[in-house]
This record gives structure tokens, C-alpha cells and sequence, in this order.
């Protein structure tokens, strides 16, 4: 007898291509949270998330951050599990997510949070001018290569049910 929440291995579950994208991408998105707070904010001290006020006001916004980021990686990978468990993953869409999630978060956080709203800097004290543009760079290479997976996943997709 089986278990009644157990998958039938007899029963195809039909590939879900978005879904996959989106999971990974919220994955993505929390992982370079992590990183940048980890390295940035707490390795190297250079910023907090907030820091137009006090250092107080800043630890907290870092640790908003923290339990944001936390948050979208227990969201995340649970949301992934129960895709691996019903075998709807779809691997070329999982990655492309992660890598579109990834260059999002760095994009948003370059573009919105230095320049447009001014929560921090990458660095202070010195010219942040080259710290942006590889701060930027490496977001829009993270986005190229998601949306360059996603299409090759698409066409690939699309070849094999012409074929």
C-alpha cells in the first residue's frame, strides 16, 4: 500500500516551465541578498542597508535585510522541493531564473538603492565610480546570461515539439 501524499511514479506531471523560472529566480534574488549583506555589510563593514541615520538605525535595516533574504531562501526552496517532488522541475528555466533573480536583485539594488534613493553607498570615502560600474556591470551579465538560458531553454523547447 502506498503512502497517500506519495507521487505516482506511473503518472507524468507535466513540466512547469514558469513556475520554475519564478522559484529559482526568488532563490536567486536571495541568494546576492545574502552575499551582499554578508560581505559588504558585515565582512567588510563598507555600508549597512540604511545609512542615513544612526548606526543603530542601520544594524536594524541590515537586519530587515537579513530576514528578508532569509525568508525568500526558506520560501524559495521549499517552493523548489515540492517542484523536485513532483518531478515539474525544468532545469534549463530553474537556472535561467536563478541567474535572472540573481542580476535583478544586483540591478534594483545598484540602480534604486545607490543612485535613484540614496539608502547607501557601495563604499564611502573613496571614488564610488568604479565600485558602481562593476556593482552594475556584474547585474546586467547575470541578467544577459538568465534571459540568454530562458531563450535557449525556449527554442529548445520549441524545436523539440516541431520535431
Amino acid at each position: 500500500m502506498s503512502e497517500p501524499d506519495a507521487p505516482d511514479p506511473s503518472r507524468r506531471t507535466p513540466v512547469e516551465r514558469a513556475r520554475s523560472t519564478v522559484v529559482c529566480a526568488l532563490i536567486g534574488a536571495a541568494v546576492t541578498a545574502a552575499l551582499d549583506e554578508i560581505v559588504f555589510h558585515q565582512l567588510l563593514g563598507w555600508h549597512h542597508f540604511y545609512d542615513r541615520s544612526t548606526t543603530q538605525a542601520g544594524l536594524l535595516s541590515d537586519g530587515l535585510l537579513h530576514t528578508a533574504e532569509v525568508l525568500g531562501l526558506v520560501a524559495g526552496f521549499f517552493l523548489y522541493a515540492d517542484l523536485r517532488r513532483r518531478r515539474a522541475l525544468a532545469p534549463a528555466y530553474a537556472w535561467a531564473g536563478f541567474l535572472l533573480g540573481a542580476g535583478a536583485f544586483q540591478l534594483f539594488d545598484g540602480i534604486m538603492d545607490h543612485k535613484l534613493l540614496r539608502v547607501h553607498q557601495i563604499r564611502y570615502g573613496v571614488d564610488v565610480t568604479p565600485y558602481d560600474w562593476a556593482w552594475n556591470l556584474v547585474g546586467l551579465t547575470l541578467l544577459a546570461a538568465g534571459a540568454a538560458l530562458g531563450l535557449r531553454a525556449v527554442r529548445r523547447d520549441r524545436a523539440g515539439r516541431a520535431a
